[in-house]
């Protein structure tokens, strides 16, 4: 039993232990019968420390002192005050290391897009299921911090798109994502949002049950727990969201593709998403929130001439921050020199990747990654990744060849 100065603080109890994810968790709930029923949950599932809050705190300034920096967990009624209350949840998500949840009665895609913009990662509907509440204790435990002083950024998002269809956006796309799930302790999320046609599973040779449409029609279903029963698992420990596997027409709302990217982003350390050549994008938290956009072009007259294009529209800004792909390139056999190639994409380009048919075949056939092997594309792509995360990929370095001196 603990206790603490705030007069809000109304009971503090203890629920059942669960072996090394037991949580402490702050309930802040002005409606009476709901934080009960919360209570009643939460004391069935693994929480340490329940202390319960009858009233948001009346200042925001008064929050550190509230909640001392000790819980792992902070879950916030929404409906007696939503303006408030997303004040609260974004004030302690920038000031707290501790997951922020929300409840209310009702599930309303814009509020849900509020809810995740402010900082919270889990929405949780009355009346509560145990399971659902479980399962986002049981995530909470898996992201908290070895320090409460250290706070658990959001994933980086890394978006590729094709100056023109054929480029090889999505080949590099996957391959990228490969090598950046093979960083150690990292989580890596490749989600194809080239609708309704994209085949990034097919690249990889997935079979997935469900789709990005599945997760971009119910945005207000749309959490860790709901994305977790989307996505499938490649045998190189990345996990894909791939697009439908027959011709379904969809076209998706910017709301519903930020809140997807929200979530994948708080789940996984590096999101890569597949854009394809769509322009319909370009105003969504693909494009607007993504750390590095790859613009996929190739030496061709048509694809440097939509480069220019695009670069000149989209990218004259300093955000976001673009990094000019030239896939299979070919330095002896340019019917282009470097020079012009530059000033029609007007910068240089940061990535050559070389031209190598029999790799990128034997990948279509075989559906086996080519980073997998080593090859010319292998190398250049791996760099591309370590440059993206700062871990040293590794590279297989090439057989001396056997020779008697």
């Amino acid at each position: 039993m603990t206790t603490n100065p705030s007069p809000f603080l109304v009971n503090t109890g203890s629920g059942k232990l669960s072996a090394g994810e037991a949580l402490t968790v702050a309930l802040i709930g002005p409606d009476g019968t709901r934080r009960a029923a919360a209570v009643q949950v939460l004391t069935e599932c693994a929480v340490d420390e329940i202390c319960e809050f009858s009233s948001y705190p009346p200042e925001l300034d008064s929050i550190p002192q509230m909640l001392e920096g000790k819980y792992d967990v902070i879950i916030i009624e929404l409906d007696s005050d939503p303006d408030y209350a997303l004040e609260l949840v974004e004030n302690i998500g920038v000031n707290s290391a501790a997951t922020v949840m929300v409840y209310s009665d009702k599930s309303d895609p814009e509020r849900l897009m509020q809810c995740m913009r402010a900082g919270a990662r889990e929405y949780l509907t009355f009346p509560f299921e145990s399971e659902v509440i479980a399962e986002a204790l049981v995530r909470a435990a898996a992201r908290r911090p070895k320090s409460r002083t250290e706070k658990q950024a959001d994933g980086k998002l890394l978006a590729f798109m094709g100056a023109k269809g054929g480029a090889g956006a999505t080949m590099l796309a996957c391959n990228f994502a490969v090598a950046l799930a093979k960083e150690p302790n990292k989580r890596t999320l490749l989600i194809d949002l080239d609708l309704p046609l994209g085949d990034a599973a097919l690249n990889l040779g997935i079979v997935a049950e469900f789709s990005a449409i599945d997760a971009l029609q119910a945005p207000e279903r749309l959490d860790a727990r709901f994305l977790s029963q989307l996505v499938v698992k490649h045998s190189t420990g990345l996990w894909v969201l791939a697009a439908p596997g027959r011709f379904v027409p969809y076209q998706a709302s910017d709301e519903a593709i930020d809140w997807l990217l929200n979530v994948a982003r708080q789940e996984y350390d590096y999101v890569v998403v597949d854009l394809g050549s769509k322009l319909d994008l370009m105003g969504t938290a693909a494009y607007k929130e993504a750390t590095t956009v790859y613009l996929v072009t190739q030496s061709g007259i048509a694809e440097l001439r939509n480069s220019n294009r695009l670069v000149s529209q989209f990218f004259a800004g300093p955000l976001p921050k673009l990094e000019i792909v030239i896939n299979r390139y070919e330095s002896r056999t340019l019917g282009v020199s470097e020079e012009h190639i530059t000033k029609a994409l007007t910068r240089p380009a940061q990535w050559k990747i070389p031209n190598d048919y029999a790799s990128v075949q034997k990948m279509q056939i075989n559906a086996t990654p080519i980073v997998m092997a080593d090859s010319a594309i292998t190398r250049e792509v791996k760099m591309m990744a370590k440059a993206a995360s700062g871990w040293e990929a590794e590279v297989k370095p090439k057989k001396k060849a056997f020779g008697l001196f």
